[in-house]
């Protein structure tokens, strides 16, 4: 255990009652704090709050997209001959290999709503705990530390929510904080960052943990014979990832700064159809185009609102949605194409994990060193973008 990271005090675990109040006295729209000195004892270092740890998980199969192309031809053989286009959609999407929640025959076989469910609640489990005690144990924590617990999914329906269902065998406190957010997609790690730093700023000194997860191959249809379905099969894989934050503290660096963009009459480019069988993925084959020419401004416009401008920015750690849209971002941010490397390395190798992935970005990041200032971006349902800025700790 590390030196002032445990709280047992009744000051930092006591009454959450006070909790909404607090709530109410906070400016969302403002920077938490811009442009400080964060060493030890700084001035305003208290105001800002750190990221103590960052972790990952993954499901235990692994498929190659040579083998999901195969399984996609012999599913829907008519469309690929109706449409020949449709077989090189696997090569050019930068992916090579995935993980998935189950084998391969088992998403051949026809399903529903309660499997679905199953396997979501079982698998999104043994990743929730996976993930948030390797993200508690880097930062020196167990899970009685915590007092807040913000749980990140949207593919996958449970009435308690996981972070709830795992709350015995995580040995969380009775008295925990829970927020479950659902409806975020693609968007979510980087909201989720936010939603977390918002609430540690509300209580200093209390802990609180981030949970991103997402089973994307949950929502495979073999029964949606169309191009949406068949790219989205070529795209998407499931993991999770997890994160403590607490004000005040530097750890790996600071939240200084966080704000989205929603943009008007834009609901038809992301997100799901809901029937009888289960997802349906709601993809516009236009959101490349779309973010080349409106994602640089909203940028610019949510970094003005809290202090900083895009030359401020030494790294722009971005959500891979797939080839052409890590493309679309460099064009539309202006940055050199090829700079976002690691953000075509998580796509190569975990494929589209929906919100974790701009995290298990962000940890390739940290582990090549970060630059004094970093701007974490991603686009989602909305349609939106969310934008997070951190500060290496000094």
């Amino acid at each position: 255990m590390k030196p002032g990271l445990r709280t047992t005090s009744s000051a930092a675990v006591g009454d959450w009652g006070r909790y909404g109040t607090m709530l109410n006295r906070i400016d969302f729209t403002a920077p938490l704090q811009n442009d400080v000195d964060i060493s030890a004892g700084a001035s305003g270092a208290s105001h800002l709050v750190g990221l103590l740890s960052l972790a990952t998980a993954l499901p235990l199969y692994v498929v190659g997209q040579e083998e999901v192309a195969a399984m996609a031809q012999l599913l829907f053989t008519d469309l690929f001959e109706r449409s020949p286009s449709m077989a090189s959609v696997f090569a050019n999407t930068g992916i090579r290999k995935r993980h998935v929640a189950r084998p391969v025959a088992w998403y051949l076989e026809p399903r529903g709503w309660p499997e679905r469910t199953a396997v979501y609640m079982e698998e999104g489990s043994r990743l929730f705990v996976e993930a948030a005690n390797k993200a508690l144990d880097a930062a020196g924590c167990v899970a009685n530390d915590v007092d807040v617990v913000v749980f990140i999914s949207s593919t996958g329906i449970a009435t308690p929510s996981l972070d709830a269902v795992v709350h015995r065998q995580m040995g969380f406190r009775s008295d925990i904080e829970r927020v479950p957010v659902f409806g975020l997609g693609c968007a979510g790690g980087v909201s989720g960052l936010a939603i977390a730093s918002r609430m540690a700023a509300a209580r200093p000194g209390s802990t609180v943990l981030m949970v991103s997860l997402e089973l994307c191959s949950l929502a495979f249809r073999s029964d949606l014979v169309d191009k949406t379905n068949v790219i989205s099969t070529a795209l998407f894989g499931d993991g999770a990832a997890a994160c403590v934050l607490r004000s005040g503290q530097a750890g790996i660096a600071m939240i200084d700064g966080a704000g989205e963009h929603l943009w008007a009459d834009t609901l038809g480019i992301m997100g799901w159809n809901m029937d009888p069988v289960g997802f349906g993925v709601l993809l516009a084959p236009n959101l490349p185009a779309f973010a080349t020419t409106n994602l640089g401004p909203a940028v610019e416009g949510v970094l003005a609102r809290i202090g900083l401008g895009t030359a401020d920015i030494g790294r722009f750690i971005c959500h891979p949605g797939g080839a052409k849209v890590v493309t679309a971002i460099e064009r539309s941010l202006e940055l050199n194409q090829g700079s976002l490397d690691h953000e075509r390395t998580v796509l190569s190798d975990f494929g589209n994990m929906s919100a974790p992935t701009v995290l298990f970005v962000l940890a390739r990041a940290i582990a090549e060193g970060l630059p004094k200032r970093t701007a974490l971006l991603a686009m989602g349902p909305g349609f939106s973008a969310s934008c997070v800025s951190l500060v290496r700790a000094t």
